[in-house]
């Protein structure tokens, strides 16, 4: 049986990130950063059990920061969608796009995918909003031994920060009955210069504005996240999941004004029907 994940390494928990009902599993997720992370598998198959081309839409809500290290959390309603039509895909991990090449044990794609931001009224006083943006994502998945690692890389194109993030991921699903399936993953993100000091980068006008120290951070790991998820199928065609983790701050970002509590838990709730 082979599983395909679905994202961003930041977008609900990075993701994410990133929580869609695709016949029997959960994975790896910004919409918000904190739900990208952790998105449901696809396993393969025929019919609405199995993977292969399918369409699975629905409706989930995230408890979560309202940015990386801010200390007010919020809850957000969030689209459900994992779509897969031959090559095509549509998904919070991997976005929209292709698999340029697909196996049992290996698969290379590409696809344009959601870039954090945040709100001028979440974040500190002064500091201003980080618009949400798109950027151009490209994955390879390796499957072996039940277990699913996925590297990926994201060139910010417009809005957010215009930086680049490289996100990896392990995960190992774990089907508990023909019903139930757990999902245990871990996850880290790195940035490079420009998306991790203009997303927890203080200016000078910034300064000037909030109060708060001039901050420039480097490239590195922005964080490292743990979560599980849980998926159970209600009937053949429609499931309900629960996602629960956490995410910590690594590196030069743990260290910015901004940053008001550096590990942060998370949870994701949602429904899906699959046609």
């Amino acid at each position: 049986m082979k599983f395909t994940t679905m994202m961003s390494s930041r977008a609900v928990i990075l993701a994410a990130p990133f929580f869609f009902w695709s016949g029997a599993a959960l994975a790896q997720t910004e919409i918000p950063a904190e739900a990208e992370a952790a998105v449901p598998v696809q396993p393969e198959g025929p019919g609405p059990d199995g993977g292969g081309d399918h369409i699975s839409i629905g409706a989930g809500a995230a408890y979560m920061p309202v940015y990386q290290g801010a200390e007010k959390y919020r809850f957000q309603p969030l689209p459900a969608i994992d779509i897969q039509l031959g090559r095509f895909f549509v998904n919070f991990q991997d976005g929209v796009g292709a698999n340029l090449f697909d196996s049992e044990s290996v698969t290379v794609g590409v696809g344009l995918t959601p870039a954090d931001g945040y709100r001028k009224k979440d974040a500190p006083p002064g500091i201003g909003k980080l618009s949400m943006g798109v950027g151009a994502r490209g994955f390879v998945k390796f499957r072996q031994f039940g277990f699913e690692a996925t590297l990926g890389t994201t060139k910010i194109l417009a809005g957010s920060t215009k930086g680049v993030l490289v996100d990896a991921s392990l995960s190992y699903p774990v089907m508990i009955s023909e019903k139930l399936m757990l999902n245990p993953s871990i996850g880290t993100t790195y940035g490079d210069k420009k998306h991790n000091n203009r997303y927890f980068g203080v200016n000078a006008q910034q300064a000037l504005a909030s109060g708060l120290p001039q901050f420039r951070a480097g490239s590195g790991f922005i964080d490292a996240k743990a979560d599980l998820g849980l998926q159970y199928r209600l009937t053949d065609r429609i499931g309900v999941g629960v996602v629960g983790g956490v995410t910590t701050l690594l590196g030069d970002v743990k260290d910015s004004p901004i940053v008001k509590r550096k590990t942060q838990p998370f949870g994701i709730a949602f429904v899906s029907y699959n046609f």
